[in-house]
């Protein structure tokens, strides 16, 4: 079953074909956090990441994401970004998930706010 669902998806990590043409292209460059795999081509002109589990794009940390657009040359392996004291630890986009952000007056929110600038219209 796992042979079939990598031959037929693209989603779910690398199908079979991405995989055959990164082991004949693709030089390892490094791993994040979360598992995924970063490669270059041998020529340093193309990059692209193996996600593993679900291909979701803003599971790529910041500093990855510089590096697979050419924003700066060195990946993160070998020149980490300085990061500040006041930054926050990478977040996925949890939109869709339990873990969703719903600012107050929500109709999504457990409790939500009661509206009181708003009279319902009453013909007369």
């Amino acid at each position: 079953m796992n042979f079939l669902l990598r031959a037929l998806t693209w989603w779910n990590s690398q199908t079979i074909n991405t995989q055959f043409w990164t082991w004949r292209n693709g030089t390892k460059v490094g791993e994040d956090a979360e598992g995924n795999v970063f490669y270059q081509s041998k020529d340093g002109k193309r990059r692209w990441v193996i996600y593993k589990g679900e291909a979701e794009a803003s599971r790529v940390s910041p500093e990855w994401h510089g590096w697979l657009h050419h924003t700066w040359k060195e990946p993160p392996t070998e020149a980490p970004l300085p990061h500040k004291a006041w930054e926050k630890p990478h977040q996925p986009n949890l939109t869709g998930t339990t873990g969703a952000y719903f600012p107050e007056g929500s109709l999504y929110r457990a409790e939500p706010a009661t509206r009181r600038d708003y009279d319902a219209w009453q013909p007369e």
